[in-house]
């Protein structure tokens, strides 16, 4: 039995409230789990909003993430992103071609390499805590502190030189933002796969202990793949956290009863962290999943045919009342829901132990050497990066009295 289903809509993107999903899009996710939804170019698809929708999508066999069949919900160009597949962006790859590549990669990001990588994070965290204690307050918390610990771990951890920063930092922006022509999405990529390309022949020559290295001494894996997989580990793994580190500060001093807990309660941090990552969801316009053929999806007998896509809303899931009390609500000791803010499934963040540990040491840290941390300007006036597939903040001027340690 098929429903009847709502008018066909475009996808929200504007969030009055900082922290909260767009309204209209936490409305829609009230009334019906999955709905229609008109893609930027003009494709008719659907709108997923309920946590067992998206798992259910995220884990069936016939729909896929790859380029050539994916429409975009909002782009302003409509076509400007490159249709064509890469070999090793593994992120938009379906299996058996997926699990090839996340097979030869899980194991450098598991809960065990990312505790032994612990110790370096909180020596990154305190050397940049020091500089901002010696420059003193006023700082913007994004280029201080936020940007560069995950940038200087990836790097580590690929073998990426940091001094090369603003090269790949400006490059990755470009092309997140929604705001990047055509011209500029490709001269950005471009620019930075010709970067990795030379670096990748580097390293073949001359080895390293990093990731890169390893990926050159793999026969199975072409120069292209890697170039191809660096980029995509090397945009995700220092864009996404830097986002939420900023971010997930911004919220913290937005409720200082929440901030003094994570400051003062040890205990609190893990579920603090995974608390952040729901309520937050920087996760902003997907992702987009394509039927390849004709799809029941059983909570309210919805027909998907093949062709259409779903773009899935992660963060009004992480807000749906009927799987979460007072969902709204940042409650750092709420115990952790299984939130969608990594996804699900074969293409689950692959990162996400690592970003959950930069994320336990950079909060607690910045608080308890800075307790009396607090924005430099109104809350209105923080620039929010509203136009990008990553939520999040440009700015965060913040200041304090003294310092402890």
């Amino acid at each position: 039995m098929t429903h009847a289903t709502p008018h066909p809509d475009t996808l929200p993107t504007i969030r009055p409230n900082h922290f909260d999903p767009p309204p209209r899009l936490l409305h829609w996710a009230r009334q019906t789990p999955i709905r229609p939804l008109t893609y930027a170019d003009g494709h008719q698809g659907w709108l997923a909003t309920d946590p067992a929708v998206i798992r259910a999508i995220l884990t069936h066999p016939h729909f896929s993430n790859r380029p050539e069949h994916l429409h975009l919900p909002v782009d302003p160009y409509s076509t400007r992103r490159r249709r064509q597949h890469r070999p090793g962006f593994f992120l938009q790859a379906d299996p058996p071609e997926h699990t090839r590549y996340r097979r030869r990669l899980i194991g450098h990001f598991t809960v065990r390499r990312m505790k032994a990588l612990r110790p370096r994070i909180e020596a990154i965290t305190t050397s940049h805590l020091d500089a901002m204690c010696h420059h003193g307050p006023p700082a913007d918390l994004v280029p201080a502190y936020a940007l560069p610990i995950p940038s200087l771990v990836i790097c580590e951890l690929l073998g990426v030189p940091y001094t090369d920063r603003a090269r790949f930092q400006r490059d990755s922006r470009t092309l997140l933002s929604l705001a990047s022509t055509p011209q500029q999405a490709d001269a950005a990529l471009d620019d930075l796969t010709a970067y990795l390309r030379d670096l990748t022949h580097h390293k073949h020559t001359h080895p390293a202990d990093d990731l890169i290295t390893d990926m050159t001494r793999d026969a199975d894996l072409t120069h292209e793949e890697i170039t191809n997989i660096s980029v995509l580990l090397l945009v995700a793994g220092h864009e996404t956290t830097a986002n939420m580190i900023a971010l997930g500060t911004f919220a913290l001093l937005a409720n200082p009863a929440q901030l003094a807990t994570v400051r003062d309660d040890p205990a609190a941090t893990h579920t603090a962290v995974e608390e952040l990552l729901r309520y937050l969801t920087i996760v902003h316009l997907g992702p987009v999943r394509a039927a390849t053929r004709d799809t029941d999806i059983d909570i309210d007998g919805h027909h998907i045919t093949a062709g259409q896509c779903v773009t899935l809303a992660l963060a009004a899931a992480n807000r749906d009342p009927r799987h979460l009390p007072d969902p709204d609500t940042l409650d750092v000791t709420r115990p952790p829901t299984g939130h969608l803010a990594f996804g699900h499934g074969i293409h689950q963040c692959l990162g996400q132990h690592l970003a959950r540990t930069e994320l336990a040491v950079a909060y607690p840290a910045l608080l308890r050497r800075l307790p009396t941390l607090r924005l430099a300007v109104p809350p209105r006036s923080i620039p929010i990066r509203a136009h990008t597939a990553i939520y999040g903040v440009d700015h965060l001027p913040v200041t304090w009295e003294g310092t402890t340690g």
